[in-house]
Protein backbone atom coordinates (compact mmCIF):
# COMPACT_ATOMS: atom_id res chain seq x y z
CA UNK A 1 0.00 0.00 0.00
CA UNK A 2 3.00 2.26 0.74
CA UNK A 3 4.39 1.82 -2.64
CA UNK A 4 0.82 2.47 -4.38
CA UNK A 5 0.67 5.82 -2.32
CA UNK A 6 4.12 6.65 -2.88
CA UNK A 7 3.70 6.52 -6.47
CA UNK A 8 0.15 8.40 -6.89
CA UNK A 9 1.86 11.15 -4.80
CA UNK A 10 5.06 11.34 -7.77
CA UNK A 11 1.98 11.90 -10.00
CA UNK A 12 0.39 14.68 -7.85
CA UNK A 13 2.00 17.87 -8.19
CA UNK A 14 1.80 20.29 -4.81
CA UNK A 15 -1.51 21.49 -5.03
CA UNK A 16 -3.17 17.94 -5.49
CA UNK A 17 -4.17 18.21 -9.49
CA UNK A 18 -3.27 15.55 -11.75
CA UNK A 19 -0.11 15.82 -13.45
CA UNK A 20 0.50 15.56 -17.44
CA UNK A 21 2.01 11.71 -16.95
CA UNK A 22 -1.20 11.00 -15.15
CA UNK A 23 -3.83 12.53 -18.12
CA UNK A 24 -1.64 11.19 -20.24
CA UNK A 25 -2.23 7.85 -19.29
CA UNK A 26 -5.76 7.88 -18.87
CA UNK A 27 -6.18 9.17 -22.53
CA UNK A 28 -4.08 6.16 -23.91
CA UNK A 29 -6.90 4.07 -22.41
CA UNK A 30 -9.48 5.99 -23.48
CA UNK A 31 -7.75 5.62 -26.88
CA UNK A 32 -7.34 2.41 -26.41
CA UNK A 33 -11.25 1.62 -25.80
CA UNK A 34 -12.44 3.84 -28.95
CA UNK A 35 -10.06 1.50 -30.97
CA UNK A 36 -11.59 -1.55 -29.96
CA UNK A 37 -14.91 -0.82 -28.90
CA UNK A 38 -16.86 -0.95 -32.41
CA UNK A 39 -15.72 -4.25 -33.07
CA UNK A 40 -17.37 -5.85 -29.76
CA UNK A 41 -20.88 -6.84 -30.11
CA UNK A 42 -23.57 -8.68 -27.91
CA UNK A 43 -24.99 -11.78 -28.71
CA UNK A 44 -28.70 -12.85 -28.22
CA UNK A 45 -29.63 -16.15 -28.39
CA UNK A 46 -32.81 -18.20 -27.66
CA UNK A 47 -32.92 -21.92 -27.83
CA UNK A 48 -32.17 -24.57 -25.93
CA UNK A 49 -29.50 -25.05 -23.23
CA UNK A 50 -27.86 -28.29 -20.94
CA UNK A 51 -30.24 -29.17 -18.00
CA UNK A 52 -28.80 -28.31 -14.77
CA UNK A 53 -29.89 -31.62 -13.72
CA UNK A 54 -29.76 -35.11 -15.17
CA UNK A 55 -27.67 -36.69 -18.07
CA UNK A 56 -26.04 -33.97 -19.97
CA UNK A 57 -27.62 -35.13 -23.66
CA UNK A 58 -31.08 -33.45 -21.78
CA UNK A 59 -31.74 -29.45 -22.85
CA UNK A 60 -34.06 -27.24 -21.44
CA UNK A 61 -35.68 -24.18 -23.22
CA UNK A 62 -33.39 -21.19 -22.65
CA UNK A 63 -32.91 -17.64 -22.81
CA UNK A 64 -29.17 -16.13 -22.89
CA UNK A 65 -26.79 -13.39 -24.45
CA UNK A 66 -23.88 -13.02 -24.04
CA UNK A 67 -20.10 -11.44 -25.94
CA UNK A 68 -18.18 -11.72 -29.08
CA UNK A 69 -15.58 -10.12 -30.93
CA UNK A 70 -15.36 -9.41 -34.97
CA UNK A 71 -11.68 -10.85 -36.31
CA UNK A 72 -12.67 -10.54 -40.30
CA UNK A 73 -14.17 -7.55 -41.87
CA UNK A 74 -16.49 -9.68 -43.68
CA UNK A 75 -18.37 -10.41 -40.50
CA UNK A 76 -16.71 -13.21 -39.08
CA UNK A 77 -17.03 -13.06 -34.98
CA UNK A 78 -15.61 -15.56 -32.19
CA UNK A 79 -17.56 -16.25 -29.04
CA UNK A 80 -17.72 -19.58 -26.77
CA UNK A 81 -19.34 -22.32 -27.57
CA UNK A 82 -21.68 -22.49 -24.67
CA UNK A 83 -22.93 -19.00 -25.70
CA UNK A 84 -24.40 -20.49 -28.39
CA UNK A 85 -24.90 -23.75 -27.75
CA UNK A 86 -28.36 -25.21 -28.29
CA UNK A 87 -29.60 -22.02 -29.77
CA UNK A 88 -32.43 -22.43 -32.32
CA UNK A 89 -31.68 -18.81 -33.23
CA UNK A 90 -28.77 -16.32 -32.37
CA UNK A 91 -28.43 -12.55 -33.15
CA UNK A 92 -25.68 -9.82 -33.02
CA UNK A 93 -26.35 -6.50 -31.81
CA UNK A 94 -24.11 -4.30 -33.70
CA UNK A 95 -22.66 -1.37 -32.23
CA UNK A 96 -23.72 1.93 -33.67
CA UNK A 97 -21.29 4.76 -33.78
CA UNK A 98 -22.15 7.71 -32.06
CA UNK A 99 -21.75 11.38 -32.17
CA UNK A 100 -18.47 13.30 -30.68
CA UNK A 101 -19.45 14.16 -27.28
CA UNK A 102 -19.89 17.77 -27.54
CA UNK A 103 -22.15 19.97 -25.55
CA UNK A 104 -26.21 19.25 -25.93
CA UNK A 105 -25.53 15.41 -27.54
CA UNK A 106 -26.73 12.73 -24.93
CA UNK A 107 -23.98 10.84 -22.65
CA UNK A 108 -26.22 7.92 -23.96
CA UNK A 109 -25.21 6.31 -27.35
CA UNK A 110 -27.60 5.16 -29.94
CA UNK A 111 -29.38 1.76 -29.79
CA UNK A 112 -26.57 -1.08 -32.10
CA UNK A 113 -28.24 -2.89 -34.98
CA UNK A 114 -29.63 -6.69 -34.39
CA UNK A 115 -28.85 -8.82 -37.12
CA UNK A 116 -29.40 -12.40 -37.64
CA UNK A 117 -26.26 -14.69 -37.47
CA UNK A 118 -25.57 -17.99 -39.01
CA UNK A 119 -23.12 -20.44 -36.91
CA UNK A 120 -20.33 -21.25 -39.43
CA UNK A 121 -19.17 -23.81 -36.45
CA UNK A 122 -17.95 -24.60 -32.88
CA UNK A 123 -15.31 -26.76 -31.05
CA UNK A 124 -16.77 -27.94 -27.37
CA UNK A 125 -13.45 -28.78 -26.08
CA UNK A 126 -11.80 -25.33 -26.51
CA UNK A 127 -15.40 -23.77 -25.95
CA UNK A 128 -14.72 -21.62 -29.11
CA UNK A 129 -17.92 -20.72 -31.72
CA UNK A 130 -17.32 -18.99 -34.69
CA UNK A 131 -20.36 -16.66 -36.25
CA UNK A 132 -21.26 -15.27 -39.15
CA UNK A 133 -23.29 -12.41 -40.15
CA UNK A 134 -23.40 -9.80 -43.47
CA UNK A 135 -21.39 -7.61 -44.06
CA UNK A 136 -18.09 -5.75 -45.66
CA UNK A 137 -15.53 -3.76 -43.82
CA UNK A 138 -16.64 -3.87 -40.55
CA UNK A 139 -14.25 -3.21 -37.68
CA UNK A 140 -11.97 -6.24 -36.12
CA UNK A 141 -9.54 -6.69 -34.08
CA UNK A 142 -6.23 -8.83 -35.10
CA UNK A 143 -4.47 -11.39 -33.04
CA UNK A 144 -2.13 -10.91 -30.78
CA UNK A 145 0.51 -13.61 -29.60
CA UNK A 146 -0.47 -15.37 -26.58
CA UNK A 147 2.91 -17.15 -25.81
CA UNK A 148 4.42 -13.76 -25.79
CA UNK A 149 1.52 -12.73 -22.31
CA UNK A 150 3.43 -12.36 -19.21
CA UNK A 151 2.56 -12.29 -15.84
CA UNK A 152 1.93 -8.71 -14.67
CA UNK A 153 1.11 -7.34 -17.78
CA UNK A 154 -2.02 -5.30 -18.11
CA UNK A 155 -5.06 -6.47 -20.22
CA UNK A 156 -8.76 -4.90 -20.19
CA UNK A 157 -11.77 -7.29 -20.88
CA UNK A 158 -14.58 -6.18 -23.52
CA UNK A 159 -18.09 -7.32 -23.20
CA UNK A 160 -21.17 -7.21 -21.87
CA UNK A 161 -22.15 -8.46 -18.75
CA UNK A 162 -25.51 -9.14 -17.40
CA UNK A 163 -26.48 -7.52 -20.67
CA UNK A 164 -24.67 -4.15 -20.22
CA UNK A 165 -23.33 -3.35 -23.85
CA UNK A 166 -20.26 -2.92 -24.37
CA UNK A 167 -18.16 -2.46 -20.93
CA UNK A 168 -14.98 -2.50 -20.28
CA UNK A 169 -12.94 -3.39 -17.46
CA UNK A 170 -8.69 -3.51 -16.83
CA UNK A 171 -6.32 -5.87 -14.86
CA UNK A 172 -3.19 -7.84 -14.88
CA UNK A 173 -2.32 -11.61 -16.22
CA UNK A 174 -2.69 -13.76 -12.79
CA UNK A 175 -1.22 -16.39 -14.61
CA UNK A 176 0.19 -17.10 -18.49
CA UNK A 177 -1.09 -20.62 -18.36
CA UNK A 178 -3.30 -22.16 -16.15
CA UNK A 179 -4.88 -25.47 -16.06
CA UNK A 180 -8.19 -26.60 -14.98
CA UNK A 181 -7.73 -30.15 -14.48
CA UNK A 182 -4.16 -31.55 -14.23
CA UNK A 183 -2.58 -32.71 -17.49
CA UNK A 184 -5.92 -31.19 -19.79
CA UNK A 185 -4.31 -30.19 -22.82
CA UNK A 186 -6.07 -26.99 -22.43
CA UNK A 187 -4.77 -23.98 -20.89
CA UNK A 188 -6.29 -20.36 -20.03
CA UNK A 189 -5.00 -16.95 -18.93
CA UNK A 190 -5.96 -16.05 -15.47
CA UNK A 191 -6.73 -12.09 -15.13
CA UNK A 192 -8.20 -10.37 -12.37
CA UNK A 193 -9.73 -8.15 -14.70
CA UNK A 194 -13.14 -7.82 -13.77
CA UNK A 195 -15.67 -10.43 -15.52
CA UNK A 196 -18.98 -11.50 -14.95
CA UNK A 197 -21.89 -13.59 -16.79
CA UNK A 198 -22.35 -11.81 -20.33
CA UNK A 199 -18.59 -11.56 -20.63
CA UNK A 200 -18.52 -14.82 -22.36
CA UNK A 201 -16.90 -14.74 -25.82
CA UNK A 202 -15.89 -11.36 -25.15
CA UNK A 203 -12.11 -10.51 -26.05
CA UNK A 204 -9.14 -9.89 -23.49
CA UNK A 205 -6.81 -7.56 -25.49
CA UNK A 206 -3.01 -6.01 -24.27
CA UNK A 207 -2.31 -2.54 -23.89
CA UNK A 208 -2.11 -2.70 -27.90
CA UNK A 209 -5.27 -3.56 -28.78
CA UNK A 210 -4.64 -7.04 -29.83
CA UNK A 211 -6.76 -10.17 -29.20
CA UNK A 212 -4.98 -12.04 -26.62
CA UNK A 213 -7.77 -13.99 -25.62
CA UNK A 214 -11.55 -15.34 -25.51
CA UNK A 215 -13.19 -14.40 -22.19
CA UNK A 216 -14.21 -17.70 -21.18
CA UNK A 217 -15.50 -18.58 -17.43
CA UNK A 218 -14.70 -17.33 -13.99
CA UNK A 219 -14.24 -19.47 -10.34
CA UNK A 220 -16.44 -17.58 -7.83
CA UNK A 221 -18.09 -18.72 -4.80
CA UNK A 222 -20.75 -16.02 -5.46
CA UNK A 223 -21.40 -15.94 -9.03
CA UNK A 224 -20.10 -12.96 -9.95
CA UNK A 225 -16.30 -11.77 -10.22
CA UNK A 226 -14.33 -12.52 -7.36
CA UNK A 227 -10.70 -11.91 -9.44
CA UNK A 228 -10.30 -14.73 -10.70
CA UNK A 229 -11.40 -15.30 -14.40
CA UNK A 230 -9.82 -17.38 -17.49
CA UNK A 231 -9.50 -16.45 -21.23
CA UNK A 232 -8.99 -19.04 -24.20
CA UNK A 233 -5.34 -17.84 -25.28
CA UNK A 234 -5.64 -16.24 -28.87
CA UNK A 235 -2.89 -18.79 -30.45
CA UNK A 236 -5.25 -21.42 -29.63
CA UNK A 237 -8.38 -19.58 -30.23
CA UNK A 238 -7.10 -18.32 -33.72
CA UNK A 239 -5.81 -22.38 -34.40
CA UNK A 240 -9.61 -22.97 -34.10
CA UNK A 241 -10.73 -20.59 -36.25
CA UNK A 242 -8.96 -20.85 -38.99
CA UNK A 243 -9.42 -25.14 -39.03
CA UNK A 244 -13.27 -24.21 -38.78
CA UNK A 245 -13.26 -21.96 -41.55
CA UNK A 246 -11.05 -24.41 -42.96
CA UNK A 247 -12.30 -28.27 -42.56
CA UNK A 248 -15.80 -27.18 -40.43
CA UNK A 249 -14.43 -28.69 -37.69
CA UNK A 250 -11.38 -29.04 -35.42
CA UNK A 251 -9.14 -32.46 -36.28
CA UNK A 252 -7.27 -33.36 -33.25
CA UNK A 253 -4.93 -36.07 -33.71
CA UNK A 254 -4.24 -39.44 -31.13
CA UNK A 255 -1.26 -42.04 -31.24
CA UNK A 256 -2.57 -43.88 -28.52
CA UNK A 257 -1.01 -43.65 -25.39
CA UNK A 258 -1.78 -42.30 -22.56
CA UNK A 259 1.47 -39.89 -21.01
CA UNK A 260 1.92 -38.81 -17.00
CA UNK A 261 4.17 -36.10 -15.83
CA UNK A 262 6.76 -37.45 -13.92
CA UNK A 263 7.69 -35.84 -10.71
CA UNK A 264 10.06 -36.65 -7.78
CA UNK A 265 8.10 -38.50 -6.13
CA UNK A 266 7.11 -40.82 -8.99
CA UNK A 267 10.57 -40.96 -10.30
CA UNK A 268 12.21 -42.27 -6.78
CA UNK A 269 9.53 -45.24 -6.94
CA UNK A 270 10.10 -46.10 -10.14
CA UNK A 271 14.37 -45.38 -10.33
CA UNK A 272 14.09 -42.89 -13.17
CA UNK A 273 17.10 -41.37 -14.22
CA UNK A 274 15.21 -37.89 -14.73
CA UNK A 275 12.69 -36.28 -11.84
CA UNK A 276 10.62 -34.11 -14.81
CA UNK A 277 9.51 -35.09 -18.05
CA UNK A 278 6.61 -37.33 -19.63
CA UNK A 279 6.45 -40.91 -18.99
CA UNK A 280 4.48 -43.51 -21.22
CA UNK A 281 1.49 -45.03 -18.44
CA UNK A 282 -0.50 -47.05 -21.52
CA UNK A 283 0.07 -47.82 -25.21
CA UNK A 284 -3.75 -49.04 -26.22
CA UNK A 285 -3.55 -52.25 -28.32
CA UNK A 286 -3.56 -51.96 -31.93
CA UNK A 287 -3.12 -48.04 -32.18
CA UNK A 288 -0.37 -46.13 -33.89
CA UNK A 289 1.87 -46.27 -31.01
CA UNK A 290 1.65 -49.43 -30.67
CA UNK A 291 2.40 -50.27 -34.60
CA UNK A 292 5.20 -47.52 -34.07
CA UNK A 293 7.15 -49.64 -31.19
CA UNK A 294 6.53 -47.41 -27.59
CA UNK A 295 5.67 -49.31 -24.84
CA UNK A 296 4.96 -48.47 -21.30
CA UNK A 297 7.06 -46.76 -19.08
CA UNK A 298 9.04 -45.29 -22.01
CA UNK A 299 10.20 -41.41 -21.15
CA UNK A 300 9.65 -39.12 -23.68
CA UNK A 301 12.74 -36.51 -24.35
CA UNK A 302 11.65 -34.50 -27.04
CA UNK A 303 8.71 -34.54 -29.87
CA UNK A 304 9.96 -33.25 -33.18
CA UNK A 305 12.61 -31.82 -31.28
CA UNK A 306 11.24 -30.10 -29.09
CA UNK A 307 12.00 -30.81 -25.18
CA UNK A 308 9.25 -32.96 -23.42
CA UNK A 309 8.85 -31.38 -19.73
CA UNK A 310 5.77 -32.45 -18.50
CA UNK A 311 2.71 -34.61 -20.05
CA UNK A 312 0.82 -31.91 -21.45
CA UNK A 313 3.32 -30.32 -23.76
CA UNK A 314 2.38 -34.58 -25.24
CA UNK A 315 -1.11 -33.76 -25.84
CA UNK A 316 -1.01 -30.65 -27.16
CA UNK A 317 1.61 -31.15 -29.63
CA UNK A 318 -0.14 -34.59 -30.97
CA UNK A 319 -3.20 -33.46 -31.04
CA UNK A 320 -2.33 -30.71 -33.36
CA UNK A 321 -0.88 -33.12 -35.66
CA UNK A 322 -3.88 -34.53 -36.89
CA UNK A 323 -2.99 -36.04 -40.34
CA UNK A 324 1.07 -36.22 -39.49
CA UNK A 325 3.77 -38.23 -38.84
CA UNK A 326 5.76 -37.34 -35.90
CA UNK A 327 9.15 -37.92 -34.58
CA UNK A 328 9.75 -39.03 -30.94
CA UNK A 329 13.02 -39.47 -28.94
CA UNK A 330 12.66 -42.00 -26.03
CA UNK A 331 14.38 -43.56 -23.09
CA UNK A 332 14.24 -46.99 -22.72
CA UNK A 333 16.13 -49.19 -20.03
CA UNK A 334 18.98 -46.69 -20.41
CA UNK A 335 18.81 -46.40 -24.32
CA UNK A 336 18.27 -43.71 -26.44
CA UNK A 337 15.25 -44.18 -28.96
CA UNK A 338 14.06 -42.70 -32.28
CA UNK A 339 10.46 -43.34 -33.48
CA UNK A 340 8.21 -42.13 -36.07
CA UNK A 341 4.34 -42.32 -35.53
CA UNK A 342 1.74 -41.63 -37.41
CA UNK A 343 -1.10 -39.15 -35.66
CA UNK A 344 -4.22 -40.27 -37.08
CA UNK A 345 -7.95 -38.35 -36.53
CA UNK A 346 -9.40 -38.14 -33.22
CA UNK A 347 -12.62 -40.13 -33.34
CA UNK A 348 -15.63 -37.44 -33.12
CA UNK A 349 -17.90 -35.82 -30.52
CA UNK A 350 -21.54 -36.83 -30.41
CA UNK A 351 -22.14 -33.95 -28.81
CA UNK A 352 -20.88 -31.25 -31.36
CA UNK A 353 -24.49 -32.50 -33.48
CA UNK A 354 -26.36 -30.07 -30.98
CA UNK A 355 -24.13 -27.52 -33.01
CA UNK A 356 -25.80 -28.12 -36.01
CA UNK A 357 -29.62 -27.61 -34.88
CA UNK A 358 -31.55 -25.44 -37.33
CA UNK A 359 -34.06 -23.66 -35.41
CA UNK A 360 -37.57 -24.47 -34.77
CA UNK A 361 -37.86 -26.87 -37.70
CA UNK A 362 -34.87 -29.21 -35.87
CA UNK A 363 -38.17 -29.92 -33.20
CA UNK A 364 -39.76 -33.06 -33.23
CA UNK A 365 -42.68 -32.53 -30.31
CA UNK A 366 -44.20 -35.42 -30.52
CA UNK A 367 -41.15 -37.64 -29.57
CA UNK A 368 -39.24 -34.39 -27.30
CA UNK A 369 -36.37 -34.49 -29.35
CA UNK A 370 -34.08 -32.24 -31.57
CA UNK A 371 -33.42 -33.30 -34.40
CA UNK A 372 -31.24 -32.50 -37.89
CA UNK A 373 -30.67 -34.41 -41.30
CA UNK A 374 -28.51 -37.02 -41.80
CA UNK A 375 -25.89 -35.43 -44.03
CA UNK A 376 -22.16 -35.56 -44.32
CA UNK A 377 -22.05 -33.22 -41.82
CA UNK A 378 -23.02 -35.97 -39.47
CA UNK A 379 -21.49 -38.50 -40.78
CA UNK A 380 -17.89 -36.35 -40.06
CA UNK A 381 -18.99 -35.81 -36.70
CA UNK A 382 -20.26 -39.77 -36.19
CA UNK A 383 -18.22 -41.40 -38.61
CA UNK A 384 -19.41 -44.08 -41.18
CA UNK A 385 -23.18 -45.50 -40.84
CA UNK A 386 -25.18 -47.99 -42.17
CA UNK A 387 -27.50 -45.78 -44.24
CA UNK A 388 -27.53 -42.66 -45.81
CA UNK A 389 -30.89 -40.87 -44.77
CA UNK A 390 -32.59 -40.58 -41.71
CA UNK A 391 -32.81 -38.36 -38.78
CA UNK A 392 -30.22 -37.95 -35.67
CA UNK A 393 -31.08 -37.25 -32.31
CA UNK A 394 -28.80 -33.52 -31.32
CA UNK A 395 -31.10 -33.91 -28.23
CA UNK A 396 -33.62 -34.77 -25.88
CA UNK A 397 -35.38 -32.06 -24.86
CA UNK A 398 -36.27 -32.27 -20.85
CA UNK A 399 -39.24 -30.05 -20.45
CA UNK A 400 -40.84 -31.69 -23.76
CA UNK A 401 -40.35 -35.22 -22.92
CA UNK A 402 -42.30 -37.02 -20.58
CA UNK A 403 -39.66 -39.54 -19.81
CA UNK A 404 -35.88 -39.48 -20.43
CA UNK A 405 -33.15 -41.40 -21.95
CA UNK A 406 -35.62 -43.15 -24.52
CA UNK A 407 -33.75 -41.71 -27.26
CA UNK A 408 -29.94 -40.71 -26.91
CA UNK A 409 -27.86 -37.91 -28.80
CA UNK A 410 -26.48 -39.60 -31.71
CA UNK A 411 -29.20 -41.74 -32.46
CA UNK A 412 -30.32 -42.35 -36.08
CA UNK A 413 -34.09 -42.46 -36.87
CA UNK A 414 -33.81 -44.69 -40.03
CA UNK A 415 -37.52 -45.74 -40.05
CA UNK A 416 -41.03 -45.36 -37.97
CA UNK A 417 -43.85 -48.08 -38.08
CA UNK A 418 -41.50 -49.87 -41.24
CA UNK A 419 -41.54 -46.48 -43.00
CA UNK A 420 -38.11 -45.02 -44.04
CA UNK A 421 -37.42 -41.82 -42.64
CA UNK A 422 -35.73 -39.46 -45.05
CA UNK A 423 -34.91 -36.62 -42.73
CA UNK A 424 -36.29 -34.36 -39.91
CA UNK A 425 -39.28 -32.86 -42.12
CA UNK A 426 -40.54 -36.27 -42.67
CA UNK A 427 -40.18 -37.14 -39.17
CA UNK A 428 -42.09 -34.25 -38.54
CA UNK A 429 -45.14 -35.05 -40.75
CA UNK A 430 -44.90 -38.57 -39.44
CA UNK A 431 -44.95 -37.97 -35.91
CA UNK A 432 -47.61 -35.26 -36.52
CA UNK A 433 -50.05 -37.55 -37.46
CA UNK A 434 -49.49 -39.98 -34.74
CA UNK A 435 -52.29 -39.82 -31.34
CA UNK A 436 -51.96 -39.77 -27.68
CA UNK A 437 -50.73 -43.28 -26.19
CA UNK A 438 -50.17 -44.77 -29.70
CA UNK A 439 -47.22 -46.92 -29.91
CA UNK A 440 -45.04 -47.00 -32.54
CA UNK A 441 -41.71 -49.05 -33.16
CA UNK A 442 -38.72 -46.52 -34.55
CA UNK A 443 -35.73 -48.29 -36.21
CA UNK A 444 -32.54 -47.06 -35.06
CA UNK A 445 -28.62 -47.26 -35.03
CA UNK A 446 -27.28 -46.36 -31.99
CA UNK A 447 -23.48 -46.71 -31.93
CA UNK A 448 -22.65 -48.74 -34.74
CA UNK A 449 -25.85 -51.29 -33.93
CA UNK A 450 -29.56 -51.42 -35.51
CA UNK A 451 -31.89 -51.85 -32.63
CA UNK A 452 -36.01 -51.66 -32.30
CA UNK A 453 -37.59 -49.25 -30.15
CA UNK A 454 -40.98 -49.12 -29.15
CA UNK A 455 -42.58 -45.49 -27.89
CA UNK A 456 -45.60 -44.43 -26.34
CA UNK A 457 -46.69 -41.13 -27.81
CA UNK A 458 -47.27 -38.62 -24.60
Amino acid sequence: MFRILALLTLTLPLFGQPSPALRGLSRQFEDLVDQVDPAIVQIVTRGFGSATEGPSHLLRSSRGSGSGVIVDPAGYILTNAHVIGGARRVQVLLPQASEDATPGHSLLKPTGKLITAEVVGLDRETDIAILKIPGSKLPTLTFGDSDKIRQGQIVFAFGSPFGLENSVTMGVVSSIARQVRSDDPMIYIQTDASINPGNSGGPLVDAEGHLVGINTFILSQSGGNEGVGFAAPSNIVRAVYEQIREFGRVRRGQIGVVAQSITPLLAEALKLPRDWGAIIADVAADSAAAAAGLEPKDIILTLNGKTIENARQVGVNIYRQAGQTITLEILRAGQKLEKRVAVLERPRDPDRIVGLVQGESSRVSKLGILAVDLDEKVTRILGPLRRLRGAVVAGVVLDLSAEDGRLLQGDVIYELNGAPVSGVADLRDKTAALSHGQVVALHIERQGQLQLLLWEVD
